[in-house]
């Protein structure tokens, strides 16, 4: 097994010019290096990718080089000045998430590309031109936050927090503070307009001057291996939230695994719970298999719904 390192900070620049940066675990094992995996973790909205650093270690010591990164307008990728910021979820895949692909293959050289998509990160992968060089992707709770798929006795609360408080507020002052309110981090405005305009078909909603038809294109040429995680106590990330999600993957073999509480022995798991480190040994190896053999180990928690699936849903 390969030993950690601490982190590297990083930095690259996205197509449209704006600097995109993170941080990068390398395993300090030279043996075979060409042929070891560099997994790209993308992260949700509002979460700095500093959250993941115990979860991306974990995948280092297990022999994976890995880079997390902020998103522009978050963390590491946040300007001086915030409001009126012009930055939404179709930036974050169309130009961020792409950028980090071609840093992860200009950096590792030779090297297969992997990634993780946490919620919107799962969504963002699709958008990202250069997705195609993807060969194992796990998303865990990803959607892209249609108010009707949310859990139906938590709906009109959530609506109304996302949906209307949120928007006010992002509205008012030119950027969504969540840090100042506990809402996670601070958000530029055309996020939140992206978030809570949100239809059932993320192509007529997405604020973006590229074709819907191309966007739903860069999603189709995503033909790789992907694991969709969902925990049943998750109110994004239901069965109908992740399912939709999928269908935009017509060219992976696609496989849908729901995991309850009950199924590792603990209370909630919930949207965020995955990649605290309290499950490194119940749902950390279920993402590690996957990247590491594109198939769940012999033993899963939990319920295969979808399993390698191709086309359309």
């Amino acid at each position: 097994m390969a030993h950690t390192i601490y982190p590297a900070c990083f930095t690259t620049r996205s197509a449209d010019g704006v600097d995109i940066a993170g941080f990068e675990w390398r395993c300090d094992s030279p043996e075979d290096a060409c042929l070891r995996p560099v997994v790209v973790i993308c992260a949700a909205t509002a979460v700095r990718c500093r959250y993941y650093a115990r979860f991306a270690a974990f995948l280092c010591r297990n022999g994976f080089d890995v880079l997390t990164f902020d998103y522009r307008g978050i963390g590491e990728s946040r300007p001086h000045r915030l409001r009126g910021f012009r930055a939404g979820w179709g930036d974050w895949g169309l130009h961020d998430v792409d950028a980090v692909l071609r840093y992860a293959q200009t950096g590792f050289p030779g090297q297969p590309v992997y990634a993780v998509g946490h919620s919107i990160g799962g969504f963002a992968i699709g958008l990202a031109p250069l997705n195609h060089v993807l060969k194992h992707v796990v998303t865990v709770g990803a959607q892209f936050a249609y108010w009707r798929d949310y859990e139906k006795t938590l709906r009109w609360r959530m609506f109304l927090k996302w949906h209307v408080v949120m928007p006010v507020l992002s509205h008012s002052f030119g950027y969504f503070p969540g840090a100042r309110l506990g809402w996670l981090e601070d958000v530029p405005h055309h996020v939140v307009r992206d978030w809570s305009r949100m239809g059932p078909a993320f192509e007529h909603s997405l604020l973006s001057a590229v074709p819907a038809g191309q966007l739903k294109q860069n999603f189709a040429a995503m033909s790789g291996k992907l694991l969709a995680i969902g925990l049943t106590d998750d109110p994004f990330g239901t069965v109908a939230a992740v399912d939709r999600l999928l269908g935009y993957y017509q060219g992976a073999s696609r496989t849908h695994l729901r995991v309850a509480p009950g199924d590792i022995g603990v209370a909630d798991i919930g949207h965020f719970a995955f990649f605290h480190d309290r499950f490194e040994t119940s749902l950390w190896p279920l993402a590690l298999t996957w990247l590491r053999d594109g198939a769940l180990p012999d033993t899963v928690p939990g319920q295969v719904i979808m399993n390698g699936f191709k086309g359309t849903i």
